[in-house]
């Protein structure tokens, strides 16, 4: 028996989402790529919807950016890191929201950037003389 294939409004309905987030998240994710019809029509399968569910849930329930979300879904289909690999010379240590020990890509950057933004905020306002 032949998998089902879902037209662009009915994944969508599916997920409670409009058809442009579809189309806009195919130009963001490359993971998603539906079948055409020979009259361009896309076609989803199952594996799609759960895709597009699992993008949602990023974006929407927890919260990530787009890019963020492209990076979790691209580690997830990388190869597997072992726990217990050594960090990365210069690599902190950080939670991951994921539950491993080691720090995402990119995230100590953010952070040294964050406490600069912070410290340039802090100055301003002593500078204006409040009392924080």
């Amino acid at each position: 028996m032949a998998e089902r294939r879902y037209r662009i409004g009915e994944a969508a309905a599916m997920l409670d989402l409009k058809t442009y987030v579809l189309r806009f998240w195919e130009t963001e994710f490359p993971q998603l790529e539906p079948l055409r019809t020979q009259k361009g029509q896309r076609l989803y399968t199952q594996q799609h919807v759960d895709l597009l569910r699992r993008i949602k849930g990023l974006l929407y329930d927890r919260g990530m950016t787009i890019d963020g979300a492209r990076r979790m879904l691209a580690e997830d289909a990388g190869p597997a890191e072992p726990r217990d690999a050594p960090p990365a010379a210069g690599a902190r240590h950080l939670p991951s929201s994921r539950g491993g020990s080691g720090c995402q890509a990119g995230c100590s950057q953010i952070i040294s950037r964050t406490a600069a933004e912070l410290k340039v905020i802090r100055s301003i306002l002593d500078a204006l003389g409040e009392d924080v």
